[in-house]
């Protein structure tokens, strides 16, 4: 299967203001005067590739932009191979209108990876009989610019185009959440991007390929030199981030909370073993799972051992303590993993995006600047507030 990681900026904008995510490619609007239908013929019957997006996108504000990231998946169905040119990203209301944004050629090429034996080396847009492919897709609106409330991909071939079905943009979905933890100098590390393994995390689970990280978040703590740590690099209790309280983003019901696996070890250049084997059970560590309703769960992985003060059952509030940060289950270092999924388990799930209500964020000229109600896309810095937690 070949992964693609298509980053399209929809609007214009200086170079000063683009905060988009790190290694996203940036392509301008569309200079089309109108999307490929007469270079491009379809024929019949249909040319046999599937053209799917399993999970349709919401709209996600952050610093000044509106984002829609998800994926496409492309399969193939004919009897002989097939050699994608391009993706248009078409306005589904306004099918004869100039794409909202498009790659051709080269720019679908530079943005496929190989990811499954088989795949050419020389021609990656190429779908051997049989051959999949995923397009991870992250449109970035500039505020003002209108999203389209339907959006439809069409497949660009050799000879022929390949129309997949309209998708909705939600608005309504997000949910709108408390700060998860407290203080200042956090760093969303992992959050999507080009180079992020949680947004290129595809796993098959259960018979169903899935992305339970889409949005998830290491939560880490960095000083002025860009370390993670004071003194000793093996010793836990050395990383800023460890220990620190982690809150309750909303009010739900445990659902999970899972404690007693130890620490590991950090991370260091003489290599790392985890404590414990990792596997499908012990990934996520000491964890806690909220449901927060509308079939949404917030969850917290790689806590401190005998840091958990909740139990499964228990009705938690936004803003209460529930533990502290750790390294323990698959964690190299001392972090905060927070996700919201639409099902409880750790990798068998989808993962689902979300806003925090209030934090601030450091400019690059040092200063702090209030964001509401948005989730926090590139290598930033964040203040979440100070402690008020009594306990």
């Amino acid at each position: 299967m070949l992964k693609a990681i298509i980053c399209v900026l929809a609007a214009n904008a200086s170079a000063a203001d683009q905060l988009l995510p790190n290694g996203c490619e940036m392509v301008g609007k569309s200079k089309r005067v109108a999307p490929v239908e007469a270079a491009f013929q379809p024929v019949f019957p249909p040319v046999q590739v599937q053209v799917r997006t399993p999970l349709e996108p919401t709209v996600l504000s952050s610093t000044g932009w509106s984002y829609l990231i998800y994926e496409l998946h492309l399969q193939n169905f004919t009897t002989a191979p097939v050699t994608i040119r391009g993706i248009e990203i078409l306005d589904a209301d306004q099918p004869t209108m100039p794409p909202v944004a498009e790659l051709m050629n080269a720019q679908v090429n530079a943005s496929l990876r190989q990811v499954t034996i088989g795949d050419d080396a020389i021609n990656i847009r190429r779908l051997e009989v049989g051959q999949g492919a995923v397009a991870f897709l992250c449109l970035a609106f500039k505020t003002g610019v209108v999203v389209p409330a339907k959006l439809k991909h069409r497949v660009l071939f050799e000879a022929t185009v390949v129309d997949g079905p309209a998708i909705s943009t939600h608005t309504t979905l997000l949910q709108r959440l408390g700060r998860p933890l407290v203080g200042t100098n956090w760093t969303p590390n992992n959050n999507p991007s080009l180079d992020s393994h949680h947004r290129m995390g595809l796993w098959v689970v259960d018979g169903v390929a899935r992305i339970s990280r889409r949005y998830a978040i290491d939560w880490k703590k960095y000083d002025s030199r860009g370390k993670q740590y004071s003194g000793d690099a093996r010793d836990v209790r050395a990383y800023y981030a460890y220990g620190q309280k982690v809150l309750s983003v909303g009010n739900g019901i445990v659902v999970a909370a899972r404690d007693g696996f130890p620490d590991n070890v950090p991370k260091t250049e003489a290599g790392f073993e985890p404590a414990r084997p990792v596997t499908m059970k012990t990934v996520g560590g000491n964890q806690v799972i909220i449901d927060l309703g509308n079939g949404q769960f917030a969850a917290y992985y790689h806590l401190q051992p005998g840091s958990i003060g909740v139990r499964v059952g228990d009705n938690v509030q936004r803003g209460q303590l529930l533990a502290r940060i750790g390294n323990s289950g698959d964690a190299r270092w001392p972090h905060l993993h927070f996700q919201v999924t639409d099902r409880i388990d750790v990798m068998a799930s989808e993962g689902l995006p979300y806003v925090f209500d209030s934090y601030r964020v450091k400019t690059p000229d040092q200063d702090w600047k209030s964001r509401t109600d948005e989730y926090p896309m590139g290598d930033v810095v964040l203040d979440f507030g100070p402690d008020t937690v009594n306990k």
